[in-house]
C-alpha cells in the first residue's frame, strides 16, 4: 500500500471521529436545556404529579346513562309524486290554444289545450250525410219488401187456382206449371228484398259507429287534466303542429299525498315484517334545508332485496297538506320500530375507533382508566346506544382521550371551565411553590405544574430574588415567559 492512500484514509477518519464527537456534543447541550426545563418544572412544587410524565391527564367525564330509546332507522330517502302523467294529444293536428301558466296547479278535469278540429267537423258531416243517405235505403228496401211480398201472394193464390182447374180438365197442366213458377220467383223476390233491408240497417250502423268515433275524436281536441297536481315547463308551445300519441306537451306531479322512498339495511327487514299489516309504522321525514318535521306512514316495501347492496327499498305516504315536499327532493327519514327499554346509553364523543373496533375510556375508583371494547347500537340524537361492553352508572371520557392509554391516570376537568386543573392539580400542587416554566404537558393539565394566578390568597408569592434565579434558567430553555407580579 502506497503512502498517500494511507494518508487519505488516515483524513477520513480523521473526519469521522470530528463528525461523531460534534454530534454527541449537540446532544449533550440538548439534554441539558431539557433537563434545565425539567428541573424548573419539578422545582416548580409539582410534587408527584410532575415526576410522573407531566402529572394527571385532565378529561371530562359523564355517567352512562338507562332509559328507554325509540328505535328508530336514520336513512337518506327521495320524495316521489304519488302519481305522474305526461301529457301527450291523442290526435293530431295545429295547437290553437294553451289554457293555463307554467307551474299552476291544476284540477282533474280542467281543460289544457285546444288543438284545431275543423277538419274533424267535416268527417262528421259527411259521417251524418251517410248515415241519413243509409236511412233511405232502408225505408226503399222495406217498400220493395212489401211490394214483392205482395205480389208473391197474388201469385201464390193464383197457382193454387190453376192447380185446381187442371185437376178438373179446364186448364192444361202447362199453364198451372207456369203459374207456381211465377209464384216461386215472387218468394225469391221478397227473400231479397228483405236481405237488402239488412244491408241498410248495416250501413246505418257502421254509419253510426264512424260518428261516434269522429264525436270521440272532436272530444280530444280538448285536452284534460287527468289527475289534480302540478303542472311543469311547458314543451311544445302555441301555434306548432303536434301528432297523435308522439308529442310531449307537459308532465303533471300530484304532491298531495306524496311518497318519500328510502332503502333499509336488510338485517332490519324481520322488524319491519314483524309489525307491517298489525300496526302503523311511522316515518318522520326532514328537508335537509330546514328543520320543518313532515310524518307519514309506511304503506309499502319491496319484494325483493337488493343483493348487490344488501338493501330493502321502502315507501312511506305524506298527506303533504302544505305541498312542502317536493319530488326529487332528499329528506332525512327517520323510521320507527318500537322502543328499546332500559338501554346503556352515552355521548356521541365518548366512543373511539381503533384497530380492533370500537371501544371506549371508562375511569374506574382509583381514577385510572381503562379501555374497554364495545359494541354501539343506533344514535338517538347527540347520544348513542352501548349494546354491550358498559353498564349502567359507570363514569366514561368524553373529551381529552388523545392523550389517554390504558392504565394512566386522569383529573376531572370541569365541563363548564375547561381550561382550569382538576381536582389532582389542586391537590398535588397545595403548599408548593408554582415554577411559571414548568414543562409544557403539566402547564396544560392544570396540575402540578400550572402557575398560580396573581393575588390568589391561596398560594404564596415568590419573592424577587427567586424569581432572577429563575429568569437565566428560562433564557436558557430558550422560552420567554411572563412573570407573577411581585408584592
Amino acid at each position: 500500500m502506497d503512502a498517500g492512500s494511507s494518508s487519505k484514509r488516515l483524513q477520513s477518519i480523521v473526519l469521522c471521529t470530528l463528525l461523531g464527537l460534534t454530534l454527541i456534543f449537540a446532544a449533550c447541550k440538548q439534554g441539558e436545556t431539557a433537563g434545565a426545563e425539567g428541573g424548573a418544572g419539578k422545582g416548580g412544587g409539582g410534587g408527584k404529579a410532575g415526576g410522573k410524565k407531566g402529572g394527571d391527564v385532565p378529561v371530562t367525564v359523564a355517567k352512562a346513562a338507562s332509559r328507554n330509546v325509540p328505535t328508530e332507522l336514520e336513512i337518506i330517502g327521495n320524495v316521489e309524486a304519488s302519481s305522474t302523467v305526461l301529457i301527450k294529444p291523442q290526435i293530431s293536428g295545429e295547437l290553437t290554444r294553451v289554457m293555463f301558466q307554467e307551474g299552476d296547479y291544476v284540477t282533474k278535469g280542467q281543460p289544457l289545450f285546444e288543438i284545431d278540429k275543423r277538419s274533424l267537423e267535416a268527417q262528421l258531416a259527411q259521417a251524418n250525410a251517410n248515415m241519413a243517405r243509409s236511412q233511405a235505403l232502408v225505408r226503399q228496401a222495406e217498400a220493395n219488401v212489401a211490394k214483392s211480398q205482395a205480389t208473391l201472394n197474388y201469385a201464390d193464390d193464383q197457382a193454387k187456382r190453376y192447380g185446381q182447374l187442371a185437376k178438373e180438365g179446364v186448364m192444361s197442366k202447362e199453364q198451372a206449371e207456369q203459374a207456381r213458377s211465377t209464384a216461386q220467383a215472387q218468394s225469391e223476390t221478397v227473400a231479397a228484398d228483405k236481405a237488402a233491408i239488412e244491408s241498410a240497417k248495416a250501413d246505418i250502423a257502421a254509419q253510426k259507429a264512424a260518428i261516434d268515433t269522429l264525436r270521440v275524436q272532436m272530444s280530444f281536441a280538448t285536452i284534460k287534466s287527468p289527475i289534480t297536481g302540478r303542472t311543469g315547463s311547458l314543451l311544445v308551445k302555441q301555434g306548432n303542429i303536434v301528432s297523435a300519441n308522439n308529442t310531449d306537451l307537459v308532465q303533471i306531479n300530484q304532491v298531495q299525498p306524496v311518497f318519500v322512498a328510502f332503502s333499509v339495511p336488510e338485517l332490519r327487514l324481520r322488524a319491519i315484517q314483524a309489525r307491517y299489516g298489525r300496526a302503523a309504522i311511522p316515518v318522520i321525514a326532514t328537508p335537509q334545508d330546514r328543520e320543518d318535521v313532515a310524518h307519514g306512514t309506511l304503506t309499502f316495501f319491496d319484494n325483493t332485496v337488493d343483493p348487490t347492496t344488501g338493501t330493502i327499498r321502502l315507501r312511506g305516504t305524506f298527506p303533504n297538506p302544505d305541498r312542502k315536499l317536493w319530488p326529487g327532493e332528499f329528506l332525512r327519514v327517520r323510521l320507527q320500530l318500537g322502543s328499546e327499554d332500559n338501554a346503556v346509553v352515552v355521548p356521541n364523543q365518548a366512543v373511539q375507533t381503533g384497530q380492533d373496533g370500537q371501544f371506549i375510556f371508562v375511569v374506574k375508583e382509583d381514577r385510572s382508566v381503562e379501555t374497554r371494547p364495545i359494541t354501539t347500537g343506533q344514535r338517538t340524537g347527540d347520544d348513542i346506544v352501548i349494546e354491550s361492553g358498559l353498564r349502567p352508572g359507570e363514569t366514561i371520557v368524553t373529551e381529552g382521550q388523545l392523550r389517554l392509554s390504558a392504565g394512566m391516570k386522569v383529573s376531572i376537568r370541569d365541563p363548564r371551565n375547561p381550561g382550569g386543573g382538576g381536582a389532582a392539580g389542586g391537590k398535588n400542587g397545595r403548599g408548593k411553590k408554582q415554577n411559571p416554566s414548568a414543562s409544557g404537558e403539566a402547564g396544560e393539565s392544570g396540575g402540578a405544574g400550572a402557575a398560580p394566578a396573581a393575588g390568589d390568597p391561596q398560594q404564596p408569592q415568590q419573592p424577587r430574588q427567586q424569581q432572577d434565579q429563575q429568569q437565566p434558567r428560562q433564557r436558557r430553555g430558550g422560552k420567554q415567559q411572563a412573570q407573577p407580579p411581585t408584592e
